[in-house]
């Protein structure tokens, strides 16, 4: 199963502790746990504070055990974000190898790839 992480602490720039009751992940991850649900639980979603990817805040990861794995970032929290990221997901989850081609990726993520990361050999 594929499994989407959103890093819950990530803040955008301009965000402000005094105005805003949600860090920008929070709100991020509410979407995108949301759109998942909405989906039928074809992928599964997770928070996680902290993916070191401040400079490029809001961050996710897509991954699955065996497969390739990728990290998304400067995103700004919207339902069509959330939904892309899903759409993007079960893609990944029906790929035997976590690649999906380029044309098949939702419009709201292109531009959005940080880092690509092969998966561990099972027998290390």
């Amino acid at each position: 199963m594929t499994t989407i992480t959103i890093c819950d602490t990530c803040k955008r720039e301009g965000w402000d502790a005094e105005t805003q009751k949600q860090t920008d992940g929070e709100a991020l991850a509410d979407l995108v746990e949301t759109a998942a649900t909405a989906a039928g639980g074809i992928v599964k979603t997770r928070r996680f504070s902290c993916l070191m990817g401040c400079d490029r805040a809001c961050n996710v990861t897509i991954q699955a055990e065996g497969k390739l794995n990728y990290t998304l970032g400067q995103f700004t929290p919207s339902t069509d974000v959330a939904e892309a990221l899903v759409t993007y997901a079960a893609l990944h989850a029906a790929s035997t190898s976590g690649q999906v081609p380029y044309r098949d990726w939702p419009q709201a993520i292109k531009g959005h790839f940080t880092t690509r990361h092969p998966s561990l050999p099972a027998d290390e």
